[in-house]
């Protein structure tokens, strides 16, 4: 049987990987980033606290290897690429 989680040093924890793997990054940044879809998080539990640096810091290391394919990188600049044009499709559609 597993022992109580202490949320507050799983949270130490992932910080310092944060720092070690992102050092150029504050830690005001890291927790800024990872809280930024909770709006107010005065009242916010170590647990939900863990619980948010965790699935930032996947995200960071997901970013980093580069887990999208080159073929949808391509696909985001051909489209940046058209952008202009599905614009002014979309100015003529309401010219009538």
């Amino acid at each position: 049987m597993k022992g109580k989680v202490n949320y507050t040093n799983k949270v130490i924890k992932i910080l310092q990987e944060l720092h070690s793997q992102y050092p150029t990054l504050g830690l005001g940044r890291h927790l800024s980033t990872a809280l930024s879809d909770y709006g107010d998080y005065w009242g916010i539990s170590d647990k939900e606290l863990s619980f948010a640096l965790e699935k930032y810091k996947t995200q960071m290391d997901l970013d980093e290897n580069e887990v999208v394919s080159e073929e949808y990188v391509d696909m985001i600049k051909k489209d940046a690429e058209d952008i202009g044009n599905i614009l002014k499709e979309d100015e003529d559609e309401y010219d009538l």
